[in-house]
């Protein structure tokens, strides 16, 4: 069962999921009282073990928020307990009760800060009210996760949604993934800022941008957030462009901070504002996918493409990947994990382009080193922008383990 986003009163409130398809959440069911402190209930496949803890934590968790009295049922599947004290923190405010207050649990280690010009060949989009898809979601190997709180979360729990990717944030270990969060179109995306930003994300994607100032106002909010908590390291935007005025628009937005990493494109939404059906050969989006490749290169950062939304067509997903990177992408998002190894194969230099690239590169380190200005290879001469293009082909090669 869904959690109930009703209130049955001012002071009573529910948050999580429960039941036979539901795994690794939990369904916390809170009532504010004036008394009689706090009374817990507990129902859990696992309580045999875990019953003590859980309930020990839950005890913890309403001390922090400073609940004295309630009455708290919960019904447990799974939840490890990062999750139980985001849902019981999101019950707690729905009945209006522990506002403004926070319980954080411990903080994993973060991982080396994100390089804006690190690999971004795929990036795994997890909905951010669904905690089962976490834990695991680095044995895929993508180059990036995406903690989703925009169209993969019904309306009614986006705050719920946003403690909950808080928390994962502060406690999950995603391994060498890019750790991102695509908060919600603005001004509501602002709210999810304020609870996200201060567990130093690497990323933020911004949904269905159309100007400039919507990047600049995102990057003003991630400083004062970054100074208010002392945070020194770089958290990169990526902007997605999702209308026709969006595209138009591409390079003032791609230019808008120096913290724009990536520019990316959401092709479900554009179409649908074209008026045009989405296809799987993308005649329809070619223009609007060619603006942003090349507003990308003009403003210095990568070009991202969007997803291939056919899970079950790899053949697809394959040539797509392979003219996306024609066309100029550096990657593109993928939503399922079964995705990934066919994106990274397409985006994957082929073993003729890095012999080409290798002996380019071997001939314009010959020409350094002798002091000449003219690289030749064989009888032709090699212009500066195929070296510079030979140089960053086999930088991408070694970043992807292809050569050493």
């Amino acid at each position: 069962m869904s959690s109930a986003v009703e209130t049955t009163s001012p002071r009573s409130a529910e948050a999580g999921h429960w039941g036979t398809e539901v795994r690794s959440d939990v369904h916390v069911a809170f009532e504010a009282r004036d008394s009689g402190g706090v009374e817990i209930s507990l129902e859990s496949r696992v309580a045999p073990y875990y019953g003590s803890a859980i309930l020990e934590q839950t005890r913890e968790v309403l001390g922090e928020l400073g609940v004295k009295h309630a009455r708290v049922a919960i019904h447990d599947e799974g939840a490890l307990p990062f999750v139980i004290a985001a849902r019981i923190e999101a019950a707690a405010r729905r009945a209006g009760i522990a506002l403004g207050k926070r319980s954080l649990p411990e903080q994993h280690p973060l991982p080396p800060p994100s390089h804006k010009d690190r690999l971004r060949r795929s990036r795994l989009y997890l909905p951010g009210s669904e905690p089962k898809y976490y834990i695991n979601a680095s044995l895929h190997a993508p180059d990036g996760v995406i903690l989703d709180l925009e169209d993969s979360v019904h309306r009614g729990e986006k705050d719920a949604a946003r403690i909950l990717v808080r928390n994962t944030l502060r406690t999950v270990d995603f391994g060498s993934c890019e750790r991102m969060v695509r908060i919600n179109q603005l001004p509501l995306g602002l709210e999810d800022l304020a609870e996200v930003v201060g567990e130093s994300p690497d990323l933020i994607l911004i949904p269905k941008v159309e100007e400039p100032e919507q990047v600049r106002e995102v990057d003003r909010m991630i400083a004062e957030i970054k100074e208010r908590n002392g945070i020194i390291r770089s958290i990169w935007i990526m902007p997605i462009l999702e209308s026709a005025l969006g595209i138009e628009n591409a390079f003032a937005v791609a230019a808008a901070s120096e913290n724009v990493a990536a520019l990316t494109i959401g092709l479900e939404d554009y179409t649908a504002d074209l008026g045009v059906v989405k296809t799987t050969e993308g005649r329809e989006s070619q223009y609007a996918r060619s603006r942003v490749v090349n507003a990308a290169r003009a403003a210095g950062v990568q070009a991202i493409d969007s997803v291939f939304s056919d899970v079950a067509d790899m053949d697809g997903l394959r040539r797509w990947g392979e003219a996306s990177r024609a066309a100029g992408f550096e990657g593109m998002g993928c939503i399922h994990p079964g995705q990934i190894r066919v994106i990274h194969e397409a985006f994957q230099p082929t073993a003729i382009e890095i012999e080409k690239a290798r002996k380019v590169v071997a001939a314009f380190e010959e020409a350094q080193n002798k002091g000449l200005a003219v690289v030749s290879l064989g009888s032709k001469m090699i212009d500066p922008p195929v070296v510079q293009r030979a140089l960053k082909l086999v930088e991408r090669a070694k970043a992807m383990g292809v050569i050493s």
